[in-house]
């Protein structure tokens, strides 16, 4: 009895998680993975933690205006590259994007092309400063087309507060929310903290996401790991992830 409950204590933080459904580990497309020794760097790193399957999301936004079908290949050469390295990390499970609803890069539902998550899912994102673009509409047009909607770490957005108005109407519209696991441990600053366990303590958290750009953000998750409160959080909530 005493070995197994050590063995239970022992199991990797994530491993409850199982998927991580965002992070920008495909090399050289946007501000993440420099090359693919750093892409492998991180995903052994994700393996140890627990993590089972990976979900890639590149940016499409103005500043990484990326193509869906040059994306697609790259993700098939980056399997072929690491396959003799499957043992050592997660499952490449697919890949789908970021998507930014701001006036610099509106998306336009049935006339833009999207790569979804399975259960078509979408991995949406707002600008990370004050804006007075409003993408509710797009928001709608893009339920209306059966897409299902994921909100990328809101706790980061300074101008979306816990009483906000646009995040009731976000809520309201059946939008989930994916929180960052780095927010927990401090790591986007004492606010997105702060905020980050606010929306668990409302219910509003449906996905945890690493966001993990590189080496460095993979030794924060190692750390992040580490920290009681958020496997506290691991084992008080009940998250979507494994669903994918």
């Amino acid at each position: 009895m005493g070995l197994f409950n050590r063995r239970k204590e022992n199991r990797p933080t994530f491993e409850v998680l199982g998927t991580d459904m965002h992070c920008h580990l495909l090399p050289s497309v946007d501000d993440g993975s420099r090359d693919i020794n750093e892409t492998l760097s991180c995903l052994k790193t994700m393996k140890s933690l627990g993590f089972k399957k990976i979900y890639f999301t590149p940016h499409f936004q103005a500043n990484y205006p990326n193509d869906e079908t040059d994306i697609v290949k790259r993700f098939e050469q980056l399997k072929k590259a690491l396959a003799p390295h499957a043992r050592e990390i997660p499952e490449l499970a697919g890949i789908s994007g970021e998507y930014r609803f701001d006036q610099r890069y509106e998306r336009r539902a049935g006339i833009d092309a999207v790569n979804p998550l399975p259960g078509k899912k979408l991995l949406c994102e707002l600008s990370l400063h004050g804006s007075n673009y409003n993408p509710l509409e797009s928001f709608k047009a893009f339920l209306a087309e059966g897409y299902n909607l994921i909100l990328a770490h809101p706790e980061r957005y300074p101008y979306l507060g816990i009483h906000s108005p646009e995040l009731k109407e976000i809520l309201d519209l059946g939008i989930k929310l994916q929180l960052n696991t780095l927010s927990l441990n401090g790591f986007y600053g004492p606010a997105a903290l702060e905020k980050g366990f606010a929306f668990l303590e409302n219910g509003w958290v449906s996905y945890l996401g690493t966001d993990l750009h590189n080496t460095h953000y993979a030794q924060e998750l190692v750390a992040t790991a580490a920290n009681s409160k958020v496997q506290k959080v691991l084992q008080r909530y009940k998250f979507l992830n494994s669903e994918l």
